[in-house]
């Protein structure tokens, strides 16, 4: 995960039609739940029917005439009907906070990645970003436990059960996400922030902002356990797997920690056994906040 970047907006429309990019179109398209391929698809045509016409610009009931042409008549439809619920975002003028919580290995930079990518936001970060730069000022005597993996406990902690332990390094963490977060509020930024630290109940509350917060979660031990070997491919070995297989016991107490703080807080918890679908839930939680937040 890297630093924070700036943020380009995506253009979505408005009185005025949506500026044609093909880019920018396909993914908002996909923004909007269709898939990479059929919103390329319906991206092009939509190219092609703003050449013929000489026009520059696309307005949203003639995409709805394409898409429906190009995806049918239900999917074409459904796809529009959330092109304008994202307008609606877009129109809020209020930063978009999403946090996304959840055990080690639950998927949460994938989706955090791609939520982000949907949603035209380039600042996206961790907590373990957060916690390895507080390393580089706060030594490992000052403050010993940002310096272990979430479900490490600190020799200098002996007595503490791995929650507990979890629960003091959190508290830590948190001091500098408070900090990520108040900056990008100050700039008027919006941010995707991913990682284990975000427990429901513990983060401060957020004002001036669109907030979602939401937890993923795998149910299955073997499909949690999984994640760990995908991830040591796609990393080339930098994050050794069998620490993580061999700590799956603790990594999932830790699991049912944060679901139960979830429970308590009423924070949605995202079952991520599909990562397409679970982007797509996270995704509905953003624009169903943003019309909860659209002036009437």
């Amino acid at each position: 995960m890297t630093e924070p970047r700036h943020a380009e907006p995506l253009p979505l429309g408005g009185r005025d039609g949506l500026p044609y990019s093909r880019g920018l179109m396909a993914r908002a398209l996909m923004a909007a739940g269709v898939s990479a391929v059929r919103a390329y698809d319906l991206a092009l045509r939509a190219g092609a029917d703003l050449a013929d016409r000489g026009e520059e610009s696309v307005d949203l009931d003639r995409l709805e005439q394409l898409a429906v042409d190009v995806l049918g008549e239900n999917e074409g439809s459904q796809a529009i009907r959330r092109l304008r619920r994202y307008e609606a975002l877009r129109e809020l003028d209020l930063p978009i906070i999403v946090l996304i919580g959840g055990a080690t290995g639950t998927g949460k930079s994938t989706v955090a990645t791609e939520v982000a990518y949907r949603l035209g936001i380039t600042r996206v970060t961790s907590t373990d970003f957060v916690r390895q730069t507080m390393r580089a000022f706060l030594t490992h005597d000052f403050m010993p436990s940002i310096h272990y993996s979430s479900f490490e406990v600190p020799p200098e902690e002996h007595g503490l059960g791995t929650v507990e332990g979890f629960v003091e390094q959190t508290r830590n963490v948190l001091i500098g996400v408070r900090g990520v977060i108040d900056r990008a509020l100050q700039e008027g930024w919006s941010l995707v922030l991913e990682g284990v630290h975000l427990v429901p109940g513990m983060l401060p509350r957020v004002e001036g902002a669109l907030v979602v917060h939401c937890v993923l979660a795998i149910e299955d031990p073997d499909l949690h356990t999984s994640h760990f070997w995908v991830r040591d491919a796609h990393s080339e070995g930098l994050r050794p797997v069998q620490k993580y297989v061999d700590a799956i016991v603790d990594i999932r107490q830790l699991q049912d920690f944060i679901l139960e703080q979830a429970r308590f807080a009423g924070v949605p918890i995202v079952e991520n056994g599909s990562i397409e679908l679970s982007i797509g839930t996270v995704m509905e939680l953003v624009l169903s906040g943003a019309e909860r937040l659209a002036p009437v």
